[in-house]
């Protein structure tokens, strides 16, 4: 499997790990199921994208795991503000995921382009 050689796979899946134990403790089990699960959907993401046969399915699902990282991002800023996650840490973890958006940003640069979303059609002679 290629995608387990790519360092964004790796950094992502070692953020994940990191939130499962920054969160370990969480008894607001809602905030901890949705921080959790943003953080997995990362690289589970990058990991579905490359095994993909089209690029455009790769290049979607990498976008997923970009998507993923700015919502984590929202839910570690939230997790500090409500006294969930320790600041120093928990701005460490955002910092880091981040760097995880921007190298899943450059990979889809560099791999495939962008996901080309079909123009809408407007017939004019039937208005």
């Amino acid at each position: 499997m290629q995608f387990e050689k790519l360092d964004v796979w790796k950094r992502a899946s070692r953020l994940a790990c990191d939130i499962y134990k920054v969160t370990k403790d969480c008894k607001d089990y809602g905030f901890k199921d949705q921080v959790t699960r943003s953080a997995v959907s990362i690289p589970s993401n990058i990991a579905e994208g490359m095994e993909r046969e089209t690029s455009n399915d790769e290049s979607r699902f990498l976008y997923y795991a970009k998507g993923s990282a700015g919502e984590l991002v929202t839910q570690l800023y939230i997790g500090i503000e409500i006294g969930f996650i320790e600041k120093e840490h928990g701005l460490k973890l955002i910092s880091e995921a981040k760097e995880v958006a921007a190298m899943v940003a450059a990979l889809i640069k560099r791999r495939k382009g962008f996901v080309k979303e079909q123009e809408p059609s407007y017939d004019i002679a039937s208005s």
